[in-house]
């Protein structure tokens, strides 16, 4: 089972203070946690991506970039990384970088964004939003997995024999999660392809994360991956804790009430019954996300959101360490106890590099052409 930590990367006013953190603090305090993240013994640390205020995380193979040479057990991912309005070419070659400079530490999660006027701003058209993801990926993977593509789509510029470089550590791709909250087409995306799916689970009910999890878990058998309990499932979740519950609440309550993601509407106390949201002790933190596993069956990540909303980064640190300290470590023994033996824990490059047999130089030693870009015939 892996833990961790993803950030939405907003840029949000301190209510306590009135303080709103500059764009330079934001980018510095998140290299900061997620070596916090490393510290404490969790095992992943995601970064989202944006590309308008109140939000910084607009290059997030960048950020990741400069934690990688910082940390050394830390797996780096995404949350999201937007496979509609981004290249699948400039993705597959971003996250290959990523992947040979992290020594492999790197896995991603696809998702279409939730921010309508991100499509215009990068000439696509919102209305295409899950033909555009099923398009895209198509061609990422085919883009990772044959040295030299021909391809013709609807959304993009043709390719002829096209190499993208650098080629795959190992000859193993990162591990890919497709990421929604409620679009059944992303989990039977995930199904087909026997990949990973991810549920941000921060803002509707239970029932709902089940019954897409469930749709994902079914074609996942269907398409032949596996049984259906041995799907790849992650799950997000957000918690603010202190050793007394009267405490964490009365702490949270103003954060929670001008938070740009769930703020102004529901009550703390109406949104946390219905919602994953958990504010109080340790100990209900515990039981609340060991109770998960009744609703969406064994699954293989938990990450947890803890880094918005203006709260200080101070206060971020110290969440960070009862996590590590007193949640996570319960939570892993009793989680992996209780998981049978056939369900898989969560790909990583190492199981994927052992899956196929060893490690293998996917290098393509070929003579450049920068006059035409066209790829000669590839020499190994």
């Amino acid at each position: 089972m892996q833990f961790g930590v993803f950030s939405v990367s907003d840029i949000t006013t301190d209510p306590t203070n009135g303080r709103t953190p500059s764009e330079a603090e934001r980018i510095q305090a998140i290299v900061t946690i997620a070596k916090k993240v490393e510290e404490v013994g969790l095992d992943v640390f995601a970064l989202g991506e944006h590309h308008n205020p109140p939000f910084f995380s607009s290059s997030p193979t960048t950020t990741l970039g400069f934690i990688a040479a910082q940390t050394s057990t830390l797996l780096l991912s995404t949350a999201t990384t937007l496979i509609t309005t981004n290249d699948p070419v400039k993705i597959a070659e971003d996250y290959a970088m990523l992947q040979h400079l992290a020594g492999g530490r790197v896995d991603l999660t696809l998702g279409r964004g939730n921010t309508g006027p991100v499509y215009p701003w990068f000439g696509q058209d919102i209305r295409n939003g899950i033909p555009l993801a099923v398009e895209n990926y198509a061609l990422l993977r085919r883009l990772w997995t044959e040295d030299v593509v021909d391809w013709q789509g609807k959304f993009r510029t043709p390719l002829q024999g096209f190499t993208s470089t650098p080629r795959p550590l190992d000859g193993v791709p990162p591990f890919v999660w497709h990421g929604s909250i409620r679009s059944p087409e992303i989990a039977e995306q995930a199904a087909y392809y026997g990949d990973g799916f991810f549920h941000n689970n921060i803002f509707w009910p239970m029932s709902h994360t089940k019954q897409m999890v469930g749709i994902y878990r079914q074609r996942f058998e269907h398409y032949g991956h596996g049984r259906a309990d041995q799907a790849i499932v992650g799950l997000g979740g957000q918690v603010f804790m202190r050793k007394n519950s009267q405490d964490a609440v009365r702490e949270f309550r103003p954060y929670f009430d001008n938070a740009p993601v769930y703020g102004h509407g529901p009550s703390l106390e109406d949104f946390s019954a219905v919602t994953p949201l958990t504010v109080g002790s340790p100990q209900q933190v515990i039981e609340r996300y060991l109770s998960f596993r009744e609703d969406v069956g064994d699954y293989q990540r938990q990450l947890f959101l803890i880094d918005h909303a203006g709260l200080p980064l101070k206060t971020v640190l110290e969440q960070l360490d009862i996590l590590g300290e007193e949640v996570v470590p319960v939570l892993r023994r009793e989680l992996d106890a209780l998981r049978p033996a056939h369900v898989p824990d969560a790909p990583t490059h190492a199981s994927l590099v052992a899956a196929k047999g060893g490690a293998q130089d996917s290098t393509v030693y070929a003579a450049g052409d920068d006059v035409t870009g066209k790829a000669p015939a590839v020499a190994r």
